[in-house]
């Protein structure tokens, strides 16, 4: 590999004063680079903006407003009711009324049961609002839905 010879490195070997720069500061502080951080990329930096910085200036694309009206309804599906009978019956926490076991989703902090899954074992179900294919679908199986408000 070639070594070039002519490079201001190579001529600076021992400590000069000004590294050759001249007098009082040449060559030292942010007007030797333009400014310090962003400065000019809009004026005496713009080629470089364009070439490296293309997206830095202007607004794209769309953001939309995050205006929230009501609170986040929790759902769950029918299809999940079974592991959840399951996963209660393993805690010993599940309610039995009659032969029907009990879910109360309301403390579950679920608002609305919805239609999509299967379910075959038989269930009472204590929800704020419910599906019409949900409602369905457990009937069909045997068991109960109890709807504490309507919306």
């Amino acid at each position: 590999m070639v070594v070039r010879a002519r490079r201001k490195s190579r001529k600076l070997r021992g400590r000069t004063r000004t590294m050759g720069w001249g007098r009082i500061g040449q060559h030292r502080k942010s007007g030797s680079r333009g400014g310090k951080g962003a400065a000019g990329l809009g004026k005496h930096k713009w080629t470089w903006t364009i070439k490296y910085a293309p997206s830095w200036f202007g607004k794209r694309g769309f953001k939309p407003p995050r205006i929230r009206v009501g609170a986040e309804t929790e759902v769950i599906n029918v299809g999940e009711l079974r592991e959840l009978v399951e996963e209660m019956k393993l805690k010993g926490a599940l309610v039995y009324e009659g032969e029907l076991p009990v879910i109360d989703l309301r403390e579950m902090g679920i608002h609305k049961l919805l239609g999509r899954g299967e379910i075959k074992t038989p269930v009472k179900v204590i929800v704020p609002s419910a599906s019409e294919s949900a409602k369905e679908k457990i009937e069909k199986s045997g068991g109960v839905v109890v709807l504490t408000s309507q919306s």
